[in-house]
């Protein structure tokens, strides 16, 4: 169905503090080696929330987003290069962030399920704007709201832009915000005596820009435009059984040891085998997988979780076609878990090391006439949002009717999300592939061999 959005109004809302004084925080944060590693991305990650009647008003949701800014100033600020090495820093200005209001010629159900083009009309696709964050309230004619939200990658990894949002919420119900035990961005310091242990000019630095206008030019006769998002929903039956089947034994184990492996690595070596089938791979093509880790727990002493930034590193498995096909779903899963456990609290601080080191500048800085481009193709892009506390996301009237990432038209990235058919158990994937490829993925992605 066609229809419109139309933009009643654009502003920006800062922080409402309590008092005549404003809270004493510092001029500017700088940005961690953590930030500095998406900062020539720079690109927003967005997300919408939908709500069926009855909802909170526009008014009561600015009134809890400017209380909001109040603990998250970063969300208010500006880019700026303030430091004494003039290096780029979050200018905690309060200028605020953008704020749109707007309504639809017709009702939510007339356009579920979304489509592409349905998802990126929320998008507003301000160009030009300096805010970090960007928020549109989309209005239905039966009163259902979209909110679309997103936010500077640089400011905020997923776990820490979704803290923001369960922050906004509660606002918005009056309850107190819990102030955050760790607001210092400068903690991750290299060690008096640096450890490189790691080669992560050719790991962080190589891989982690994917040009995906260049990729589609590889992909011919495909184009963007037979890119299709699909949403799978799989059952906690089904994911037993997935488990069930991924923790048999592995006979080729080196050490006949057998490890428990979990949810995330069960489901997402199904999923790679899945699209290597589904994709036609010749067999001694080499596939891989970029798996977003997120450090907080990992390094030692733990970083808490409410520490506001970017902590992510990504762990790459790979293998050729041939022996990801013919050895077990226990074989997928163990190439998956021994790249992830190697983003342990060593590797965390051996990145840190090197991201503080002399070369810093030329290391972390991409030279594009000369780099080599990872494809996603035949590759995955994988990020897991399955912690990420959706379910609290409550402005005062029930939990979300949907919540789902929006993102660019290139295939081969996927999004496990926790489900919200009420179990609790279940676990939604959004994943991005060719139209071509759709019928045969529905066929197979419910089939454990």
């Amino acid at each position: 169905m066609s229809f419109k959005i139309k933009q009643v109004s654009s502003k920006l809302v800062g922080p409402m503090y309590n008092c005549h004084e404003p809270k004493p925080v510092p001029d500017f944060v700088p940005l961690s080696v953590f930030d500095k590693l998406v900062e020539d991305e720079d690109n927003h990650e967005a997300i919408i929330y939908v709500y069926k009647p009855p909802n909170p008003s526009n008014t009561l949701l600015e009134q809890g987003l400017r209380k909001a800014l109040v603990e998250y100033p970063e969300m208010a600020g500006r880019f700026s290069t303030k430091d004494i090495c003039d290096e780029r820093v979050i200018l905690l200005n309060d200028k605020g962030m953008r704020f749109i209001e707007a309504t639809a010629d017709c009702t939510l159900d007339e356009v579920i399920p979304f489509k592409p083009a349905t998802l990126s009309s929320f998008n507003p696709n301000e160009r030009g704007l300096d805010e970090l964050p960007l928020v549109q309230l989309t209005r239905f004619t039966c009163d259902s709201l979209v909110i679309f939200f997103s936010s500077s990658h640089t400011v905020a990894d997923g776990a820490s832009a979704s803290q923001f949002v369960v922050a906004w919420s509660q606002a918005c119900r009056g309850l107190q915000i819990p102030p955050r035990p760790l607001y210092n961005r400068n903690i991750f310091v290299p060690r008096d005596t640096p450890i490189v242990a790691y080669d992560h000019k050719n790991i962080e630095v190589a891989k982690r820009v994917i040009n995906h206008n260049e990729l589609m030019d590889q992909l011919l006769p495909f184009s963007a435009d037979d890119v299709v998002y699909h949403k799978a929903h799989f059952t906690p039956e089904f994911i037993a059984k997935l488990k069930n089947k991924a923790n048999s034994p592995i006979p080729d184990m080196d050490n006949g040891e057998q490890r428990p492996y979990s949810t995330f690595e069960s489901l997402v070596a199904h999923l790679w085998r899945t699209m290597a089938r589904v994709r036609g791979l010749a067999d001694l093509q080499t596939t891989e997988m970029k798996i977003s880790v997120n450090g907080r727990s990992r390094l030692k002493p733990c970083v808490p979780d409410e520490y506001f930034g970017n902590l992510v590193l990504a762990a790459f498995p790979q293998s050729r076609v041939k022996e990801l096909l013919d050895n077990s779903l226990s074989h997928a899963a163990e190439v998956i878990h021994q790249a992830i456990v190697k983003l342990n609290s060593d590797y965390f601080k051996s990145f840190i090391d090197f991201a503080n080191s002399d070369m810093q500048n030329e290391d972390l800085i991409l030279d594009e006439a000369n780099w080599k481009v990872p494809t996603l193709w035949p590759n995955l892009e994988v990020d897991s949002w399955l912690g990420f506390p959706f379910n609290t996301v409550d402005f005062g009237f029930g939990k979300p009717y949907i919540f789902m990432p929006l993102f660019g038209a290139w295939e081969g990235v996927v999004y496990l999300l926790p489900s919200f058919d009420g179990d609790g158990r279940s676990i939604d994937i959004y994943i991005t592939l060719f139209q071509q490829h759709l019928d045969m993925f529905q066929e197979i992605c419910f089939c454990i061999d």
